[in-house]
C-alpha cells in the first residue's frame, strides 16, 4: 500500500497550510466500511476526510494539531489499516498501486475455485431428486463444510473484526446468514430427521411450511458462498480494470535518460534523478523524459499516447515538448524545464486521481443509507423471523425468510454505483486528453446551454500565420515569398516571424539578405540576390517614394477590414504584392462548433480584439454574429460570464490564457486548454490536454455519459434492494436464489460502469 501526498509545486488549495493526504485504507469490503472509516475520521478535531470505497482510499484534510500517525490510529483503531505517507515517485508510477493487489485477486481466486467446485454438487444433489442417494445428505455436509469454513473466511474474519468494534458491514449479513444456514442443517442432521438414511429433500423456489426437523440448507450456505464469492472477484477484477488506465498513463513516462554533461560525456541516469537545468539527449524513436526545452535538433514529436492526437508534431529550437511523448523523428537536445511531480504528466495523473477520490451528492446519499442499512437488515431478519413464527408457519419457513433477508440485502451496489463509473469515466477521458477534475463536475455538464470561447489560442492557434498572397499582375507568388521570405527571416518580430515560416514551409530554403536593417515601427529593409527589397507598412514604401498601385490598395483595404494585418512587399522601385498575416483559425474548430450546437449548447465568441477581426474569426467558424462580445478587457471577461448567469443561462467557459483563469473558475463548468497557462488549467474543472476544440465537445459527452451511467447504477441498487427485501421478508425467495441475485446486482453496477470503456472521440 501507498499513500500520496502533495508533491513539489502541487497546489493543495486553501487548506494547504494544514495540510493534506491521500491514505490507501484496507480492510475495507463495502460501503458500509467506508462510511464507519469516513465517519470516525470526521469526529476528529479539524479534520475533513472522504473515503472512496472503490478506490480505497482516504482523502484528508487536517489541521496542524493533527499528524499523519493520529489519522492512521484512528483508522486502525476501526478496525481497518492505513499506511504512512511516503514520498510520490512520479512520473514513472512505480509506487502507484492497484486498486486491487494481485496477492488479494490469486486469494480470492483460490476461494472461489474451491467453492465453485464442492458447491456444484451439493446444490445439484438439493435440487435434483434423482441424484439424492441414500446417504447422499452426509456427502452433502462433507463438500459444503470446507465452502462455510475455508472459502467464506473472509467475510468471517471481516464480521468479527466489525463486531469487536460494535458495526455491523455487509460481511455481517453474509457471516450470520450462510452460518444460520449451515447450523441448522448441522442440527437437523445430528438431532433431527435429516440425518435418515433415504431422507429426500426436493428444491423450491418458494417457502413450505414444515417442522423444520427434517430439511437441511447445505445448497444455500455453499451455494450462497460461491456465489458471493463469485461477484467479490470479479468485481476485485472490474475495479482494477477501471483504474488500468491511471496506472497506463502513470507508465507512459520513461525509465531512464541520458544527460549530457558540460565536458560532452554522455551519462545514463534513472529519470527519478534528471534536474530542471539539465540537457538530455533524445534519439530518434526514444520517448521524452521530462518538460523541456528543444534548444539542439529537429524533429516530429508524436503525441498521441499523452493526448489523443494522431498527427505528429514538429518541433525545433526554442519549442516546449512534454515529457511521455515519442520522438519519431531526428536527434534532439533538450533542457529540462519541469521534473517530477511538476511535469504535465504527473499532473494529469493527480487530476485524474483526485477525480476518482472524490464523490458526487447522489452518492454521498448512497453512503448514508450504506451506514445504517446493515443494522436495519438485521432489524428486518429478526421481524421477519417473529412474524413468520408468529402466523404459525413453522420454524422453517420463518428461518428460511429470515436467512433469505440477510442474504439478499445489498448496500455494495450503492457504494459502487458513482465510483466506479467515475473511476472509468475518468480513465477514460484521461486515455482522449481529457481530464475531469471532480464528480461534481458532472452535474454541470448536464444543466450547461451555453459555451462561451475565448478566441486566441482556443478557437485560433494563437501565432501569426501568413493567410495569403495578393501580388500584383506579371509577378510570381513564388518570387513574393522568395524575396520577402529572406528578409523577414533575419528579423524576430512575430509578423516578421510568420511571413518566414510560411516562405519556409512552401519553398524549403530562402537566400540570405545583405545590408539587413530594421525601421522601427515600418518594416525591414534590405538586399535580396541584388534585388533592393523593402517588407512593411505603406509608409515604408512612400518613404522611398513608391506609390502601390489601385489593386494591391484594394487588397490591403480588404484585408484590414477582415482584421488581418496587410504588409506590402517592394523590390528594384515598385510595389509587387500585399501579404495577409492574421492568427489563424484551427482547421478542427468549425467542425468542433458544429459539435457543440449537437449537444444543445449555444456558442458565443469572446474575445479582446477588435470587432472586425472577431466577427470574421465567428464567420469563418459559423458562430451567429449577435453571439460576439469583442474589445472586452481580460478583468471584464467574469463581468459578460455574470452577464450570461444573470439572463438564467448555464454557462460553460473555454479559455487556455492567464486573463481567461478567472472567467473559467467564474463559469458554471471551465474547460481549460492544457496547452495554455498553468493558471487557467488550475481555474478549469474540466482540461483538455489537446489544442483542439473539438476536445470540449467530446468532454461534455463524456462526462455527461458517466453522469448518465452514475444514475443508471443508483436506480438499479436502490430499486434491486427496495424489490428484493419485500420478497425475501415474504418467503418468496430462496436463500440460494438470493445470494445469487445479490451477487449479480454488484456485477452489473461494475460491469455497466466498464461500458464507459468503448467511449469514442467525435
Amino acid at each position: 500500500m501507498t499513500v500520496h501526498t502533495a508533491g513539489p509545486g502541487e497546489e493543495t488549495g486553501a487548506g494547504a497550510a494544514e495540510g493534506q493526504v491521500v491514505l490507501v485504507i484496507g480492510g475495507m469490503t463495502c460501503a458500509s466500511c467506508a462510511a464507519r472509516v469516513e465517519k470516525k475520521l470526521n469526529r476528529m478535531d479539524g479534520v475533513t476526510a472522504t473515503v472512496n470505497y472503490a478506490t480505497e482510499k482516504a482523502r484528508v484534510s487536517h489541521g496542524e494539531g493533527v499528524t499523519v500517525q493520529d489519522l492512521i490510529a484512528t483508522v486502525e483503531a476501526t478496525g481497518y489499516t492505513a499506511q504512512e505517507p511516503a514520498p510520490p515517485t512520479l512520473p514513472a508510477g512505480e509506487d502507484t498501486p492497484a486498486p486491487t493487489a494481485p496477492d488479494e485477486l490469486r486469494s480470492l481466486r483460490e476461494r472461489l475455485v474451491t467453492a465453485v467446485v464442492l458447491s456444484v454438487p451439493v446444490a445439484a444433489m438439493a435440487m435434483v431428486p434423482a441424484l439424492q442417494f441414500e446417504y447422499w445428505q452426509w456427502l452433502s455436509l462433507t463438500l459444503a463444510a470446507p465452502v462455510v469454513t475455508y472459502a467464506a473466511w473472509p467475510f468471517h474474519r471481516a464480521a468479527f473484526t466489525n463486531a469487536r468494534h460494535g458495526a455491523a458491514t455487509m460481511d455481517t449479513l453474509i457471516s450470520v446468514g450462510t452460518s444460520a444456514a449451515f447450523l441448522w442443517s448441522l442440527w437437523a442432521l445430528f438431532f433431527g430427521t435429516a440425518g435418515t438414511p433415504g431422507m429426500t429433500h426436493p428444491f423450491e423456489l418458494t417457502i413450505t411450511r414444515s417442522d423444520g426437523a427434517g430439511n437441511i440448507y447445505l445448497e444455500a450456505a455453499a451455494g450462497v458462498t460461491a456465489f458471493l464469492l463469485a461477484g467479490r472477484y470479479f468485481e476485485a477484477r472490474a475495479k482494477r480494470k477501471a483504474g488500468a488506465a491511471l496506472r497506463a498513463l502513470l507508465d507512459l513516462g520513461a525509465k531512464d535518460v541520458t544527460v549530457l554533461r558540460p565536458d560532452g560525456h554522455e551519462e545514463k541516469l534513472p529519470v527519478e534523478e534528471l534536474a530542471v537545468g539539465d540537457r538530455f539527449l533524445v534519439r530518434p524513436g526514444e520517448k521524452i523524459a521530462t518538460d523541456g526545452t528543444v534548444v539542439e535538433g529537429t524533429s516530429a514529436m508524436d503525441a498521441s499516447m499523452l493526448t489523443g492526437e494522431s498527427v505528429p508534431v514538429e518541433v525545433g529550437a526554442g519549442d516546449a515538448v512534454t515529457g511521455a511523448t515519442l520522438n519519431a523523428g531526428g536527434r534532439l537536445v533538450v533542457e529540462a524545464t519541469r521534473v517530477g511531480a511538476d511535469t504535465q504528466l504527473a499532473r494529469m495523473a493527480r487530476l485524474v486521481e483526485d477525480a476518482q477520490n472524490g464523490k458526487a451528492s447522489a452518492q454521498r446519499l448512497a453512503d448514508r443509507i450504506s451506514a445504517v442499512f446493515v443494522p436495519a437488515v438485521i432489524a428486518l431478519a429478526l421481524a421477519t423471523l417473529g412474524f413468520w413464527l408468529g402466523n404459525g408457519a413453522g420454524l422453517t419457513a420463518a428461518f428460511t425468510a429470515a436467512v433469505a433477508v440477510l442474504i439478499i440485502a445489498c448496500p455494495c451496489a450503492l457504494g459502487l454505483a458513482t465510483p466506479t463509473a467515475l473511476m472509468v469515466g475518468t480513465g477514460r477521458g484521461a486515455q482522449l486528453g481529457i481530464l475531469i477534475k471532480g464528480p461534481e463536475v458532472l452535474e454541470s455538464t448536464r444543466r450547461v446551454d451555453t459555451v462561451v470561447l475565448d478566441k486566441t489560442g482556443t478557437i485560433t492557434t494563437g501565432r501569426m500565420t501568413l493567410l495569403a498572397v495578393h501580388p500584383v499582375a506579371g509577378t510570381d507568388e513564388a518570387e513574393v515569398l522568395r524575396l520577402a521570405g529572406a528578409l523577414e527571416h533575419s528579423s524576430e518580430h512575430p509578423i516578421a516571424r510568420a511571413v518566414a515560416d510560411g516562405a519556409l514551409e512552401k519553398l524549403g530554403t530562402l537566400p540570405a539578405p545583405d545590408d539587413f536593417a530594421n525601421v522601427p515601427g515600418l518594416g525591414v529593409q534590405g538586399v535580396v540576390d541584388g534585388h533592393a527589397v523593402l517588407v512593411g507598412r505603406e509608409r515604408l514604401l512612400k518613404e522611398w517614394e513608391m506609390e502601390p498601385p489601385a489593386d494591391l490598395g484594394r487588397a490591403r483595404e480588404a484585408a484590414e477590414a477582415a482584421g488581418r494585418t496587410a504588409v506590402l512587399v517592394a523590390w528594384d522601385g515598385e510595389a509587387r504584392a500585399v501579404l495577409e498575416i492574421a492568427d489563424a483559425v484551427k482547421e478542427t474548430s468549425p467542425e468542433a462548433i458544429r459539435r457543440l450546437r449537437t449537444l444543445g449548447l449555444r456558442p458565443v465568441l469572446l474575445t479582446g480584439d477588435n470587432e472586425a477581426v472577431a466577427r470574421s474569426v465567428a464567420h469563418e467558424v459559423g458562430i451567429a454574429p449577435e453571439d460576439v462580445v469583442a474589445e472586452v478587457l481580460p478583468q471584464d471577461k467574469v463581468d459578460v460570464i455574470k452577464r450570461l448567469q444573470a439572463e438564467g443561462r448555464s454557462v460553460a467557459m473555454v479559455g487556455d490564457g492567464v486573463n481567461d483563469a478567472a472567467a473559467l473558475a467564474q463559469a458554471d463548468l471551465g474547460l481549460a486548454m492544457g496547452t495554455g497557462t498553468d493558471a487557467a488549467i488550475e481555474a478549469g474543472d474540466l482540461t483538455l490536454v489537446r489544442g483542439d476544440l473539438r476536445a470540449a465537445a467530446d468532454a461534455i459527452r463524456l462526462a455527461r455519459r458517466t453522469l448518465g451511467t452514475i444514475r443508471t447504477n443508483l436506480f438499479w441498487a436502490f430499486a434491486y434492494n427496495i424489490a428484493a427485501l419485500p420478497l425475501a421478508a415474504a418467503g418468496l425467495l430462496n436463500p440460494m436464489i438470493a445470494g445469487a441475485a445479490m451477487a449479480f446486482s454488484s456485477v452489473f453496477v461494475v460491469g455497466n460502469s466498464l461500458r464507459l470503456r468503448t467511449f469514442r472521440a467525435g
